[in-house]
């Protein structure tokens, strides 16, 4: 494979000297090196995949790094995304990772974007840059980078994790197949239980993540077999890499536009709802006398022993589904039928949504079901 970019200046002596473990490698060397300087590399997300890969694509001296994240950091996050610090919690995740670069390599130029990637500036970003990592958290977001990936030509380095499981592949359009050729369709947003309710093994980042650095430096350098029609797959419990083969589907409609993952991105996009509530108004009214509210709590118990708001009831997510009202008439007695608001939350406020969209069905008519806009993410940082 030929390497995906030019050579950049000579190399300044401290550089050189920085790097001298590169300059002695067969098909790195000093112009590998060189290579590497001059790449500019987008890196979707700076949590459990990104921070590794970050923290690798710096230290071998990645010249231009743009890291796209909307979110903040929490402190449930450090178990696994080690680019961050206690002292970084309520933090932009993107603005945390560029500092912590800086700490470590003032020449790596580091562009923090604290946005989501979206439909609107994903084909300027791909086509800005030489080559993309996908370390994002859910099927629309993955899709769009797929699909923006095809239309622009540009090649992605894509990964996943789930609890001890993690996969990783190189999609590179008119070099080998895509997403779309092993994974077609995109799966429901619920369809697999996201890191805070089925939990993710920590150091499986660490491995995932420094994987999908390593095939980009391969790409950069034009070194090594990359992952192009394969996916790796780990299996940290057993300790085991393994490998699927695939091929490009001749009969799969090629990519023509980001009308259809648009319409995903905004199915699932965070959105004012006609029952949302702030964070401030709940606690407002949870230190009066008087405060007509009664808190629910959607989330699993190994969620709550880490944080919860104080006097919250505990109705499971999963109850809510099966039973409906009577799960919440159950935990609340009189307080489901006196009047006061029910306000349900979550992490960040989507399950929460979700368990009222269920109960809408079956609660009381009139019943004043109200939604905790950020949850209790929102709630511990306000």
């Amino acid at each position: 494979m030929p390497p995906l970019v030019e050579p950049g200046p000579e190399l300044e002596p401290e550089r050189a000297a920085r790097f001298a473990r590169h300059l002695t490698l067969p098909g790195v060397g000093v112009e590998g090196q060189r290579r590497l300087a001059h790449a500019r590399v987008l890196v979707i997300g700076a949590g459990g995949l990104g921070a590794p890969a970050i923290q690798y694509l710096a230290a071998a001296g990645v010249g231009r790094i743009t890291v796209i994240d909307d979110d903040r950091v929490e402190r449930t996050n450090l178990q696994r995304q080690v680019l961050h610090t206690e002292g970084d919690v309520g933090r932009p995740k993107a603005e945390s990772a560029r500092d912590a670069v800086g700490l470590r390599d003032g020449a790596v130029q580091v562009t923090a974007l604290v946005e989501r990637l979206h439909p609107g500036n994903a084909l300027e970003l791909f086509s800005a840059h030489d080559l993309v990592l996908d370390g994002s958290d859910n099927f629309a977001t993955r899709y769009l980078s797929n699909d923006a990936a095809e239309l622009t030509g540009t090649p992605l380095i894509w990964g996943s994790i789930h609890r001890f499981d993690g996969q990783l592949s190189v999609f590179w359009p008119g070099r080998g197949p895509m997403l779309r050729d092993l994974f077609p369709d995109i799966p429901d947003a619920d369809s697999i239980e996201d890191c805070a309710t089925g939990g993710v093994f920590g150091v499986l980042c660490g491995a995932v993540g420094s994987a999908m650095a390593a095939e980009a430096l391969k790409l950069i350098c034009g070194i090594g077999e990359p992952l192009l029609g394969r996916l790796a797959r780990y299996d940290a419990l057993a300790a085991r890499w393994g490998e699927l083969r695939f091929a490009a589907d001749p009969d799969r409609p090629p990519v023509t536009s980001l009308e259809e993952v648009a319409a995903v991105c905004r199915a699932v996009a965070p959105a004012g709802r006609a029952d949302d509530i702030s964070v401030g108004e709940v606690a407002a009214r949870l230190a009066s006398d008087q405060s007509g509210l009664v808190v629910v709590d959607v989330r699993t118990a190994a969620e709550r022993a880490v944080s919860a708001i104080p006097g919250s009831r505990h109705v499971p997510l999963d109850r809510i589904l099966a039973e409906g009202w009577p799960a919440i008439a159950a935990e609340l007695g009189d307080a489901a039928t006196d009047g006061r608001d029910i306000v349900v939350t979550c992490q960040v406020g989507i399950r929460s949504a979700r368990a009222i969209d269920a109960l809408a069905a079956t609660a009381p008519s009139g019943t004043p079901l109200r939604n905790l806009v950020g949850g209790v993410d929102a709630w511990t940082a306000h």
